[in-house]
């Protein structure tokens, strides 16, 4: 297994990121020696903001139950007595405008539902992460889009926003991802107005983070290339 800490210990020296780097796992049956999840949130995403400030846990698919889009892009079965919950939230979103029916079919979905999910600051991750999520400014979103490529582990997918939720299995099937989020999102984990997310794939983030490193310093000595030609070249 790899080193998750020695991991966020080299993202964070590289990046400028506000929170800490998050790890979500995806599986099969509920992890031993994890703490459970126990109260309330209103969404999905608001277990990142949890983890992000450092608590590690697991969730069960009825934690996700309040969202009826987070439940939809987790592939998480909602009860009888709730399934409705989603038409009247989609619907609601159809009337505002917000999203146009047709796009629902192309929101990415876990392929299954997981028994349960783990999230975890990356240096604390207990079990491997199945995706890696970012929340950074542009600047920190730019490099580690350019590692991700570098390592061959980029999408093909373009910049994604609303719901922020579908990041999540988008990279894990595609490889990484952009998001800018959503308005629900932003509200529930009080992302900054100047934040975005950025997914990478559990399985790549050995490979993207020693790419940064190179990348990062090809980004410091062209800098310093473009700040010596605009000085030179600028008569404006």
């Amino acid at each position: 297994m790899a080193n998750w800490k020695e991991l966020e210990k080299q993202f964070t020296a590289r990046l400028t990121m506000g929170r800490r780097p998050v790890a979500i796992s995806f599986l099969d049956t509920e992890p031993a020696g994890v703490p459970k999840f126990s109260g309330t949130e209103p969404a999905g995403c608001s277990f990142w903001r949890l983890a992000a400030a450092g608590r590690t846990f697991y969730t069960v698919p009825a934690d996700h139950f309040n969202c009826a889009v987070g439940a939809y892009t987790h592939n998480v079965q909602l009860p009888p007595g709730r399934v409705q919950e989603t038409e009247t939230t989609l619907g609601m979103m159809f009337n505002l405008g917000y999203i146009r029916p047709e796009e629902v079919a192309g929101i990415p979905r876990l392929a299954k539902e997981p028994a349960a999910v783990v999230f975890a600051p990356l240096a604390d991750a207990p079990v491997a992460p199945s995706v890696v999520l970012f929340t950074c400014k542009s600047s920190a979103a730019m490099l580690l889009n350019e590692a991700s490529i570098r390592a061959g582990a980029a999408s093909s997918l373009p910049l994604l926003g609303r719901p922020s939720c579908m990041a999540l299995p988008a990279a894990l099937a595609n490889g990484t991802v952009t998001s800018l989020g959503c308005i629900g999102n932003r509200v529930y984990t009080n992302l900054g107005v100047d934040e975005m997310y950025v997914v990478v794939q559990g399985a790549k983030l050995e490979s993207v983070s020693d790419q940064l490193s190179v990348i990062a310093s090809a980004n410091t000595a062209l800098e310093d290339f473009a700040r010596g030609k605009q000085a030179a070249l600028s008569t404006v």
